[in-house]
This record gives structure tokens, sequence and C-alpha cells, in this order.
């Protein structure tokens, strides 16, 4: 009985029923979008593909971050491993770079402006991954 009262004061504050709606919106995008095969990609090859993917290898792993995504050549086949990335990056160049260190120390500030960098980062990490994604697919295209 709590649950289900829980479950029911949660829809009654509005922000919190936004948020929840917009999130359950996204992950239907997502998992519409991770359906949704590259053009130019023959379906047959991309099963025999998609098999040699176990659970146990890198390309398991791969296809775990992505939802099913990357074995699929779906759109969304990059998933947040790129983002992933471009965090870990910056982290470790805050170490490094001065200015870096400079914007950690100002608070809220610095750190909206490091969330920039690492979103610029991971556009920039895209702009390699995507290619070198399609590239690797010579044989399904």
């Amino acid at each position: 009985m709590k649950f289900i009262d829980t479950i029911k004061n949660v829809f009654k504050i509005e922000e919190l029923r936004n948020r929840i709606t917009v999130t359950l919106g996204l992950l239907l995008v997502y998992r519409f979008g991770a359906q949704v095969v590259l053009p130019g990609i023959d379906a047959s090859k991309l099963s025999e593909f998609a098999g040699k993917f176990d659970a146990g290898g890198i390309g398991g792993l791969l296809n775990a971050f992505t939802g099913g995504a990357f074995a699929n050549a779906s759109v969304f086949a990059l998933g947040i491993m790129p983002y992933i990335s471009a965090s870990i990056v910056v982290q470790l160049m805050q170490i490094a770079v001065p200015y870096l260190q400079k914007l950690q120390k100002e608070g809220e500030s610095g750190r909206k402006k490091i969330n920039q960098i690492t979103r610029w980062l991971t556009i920039g990490i895209c702009l390699v991954q995507a290619p070198s994604y399609l590239f690797g697919l010579p044989a399904l295209g």
C-alpha cells in the first residue's frame, strides 16, 4: 500500500511528473532509433555480424553500452561512449593543464565551463568515431 501511495504522490508533483515524462519519452525515442539500421547496410549480413557479438567479448561490451544499437548498425550506434571518453579525458587533463585547474577551483562557473569543454570534446570524438565505425563495416555495405 505504501508503494502505491508513493507512486500516486510522484504524479501529483508537476515538476517531477514532467521530468519522468520527458525521461520516458527520450528512452522511447532512443529505443526506436536503436532499431533503425543505417542506410546502405545489408540486413542479411547484419544478422551474421550481430551473431558474433557474444556476451563475453569486447563486442558484447560495446553492444551493452549502446543498448544493442552497435550490433544493429543503428543510427544511435555510438551511444554514450563518446561522452564517457570525453569526460575521462577532461578529468585527466584537469591534473596537467593549468587553465583547467583554475576552472576547477572557480566553483559553479568553472564547472559549467568544464562541462562545455566536455561537450565540445564529445562532438570531436564523435567526428572521429562515426567514420571509423562506418568504415569498419565494409562487408555490410
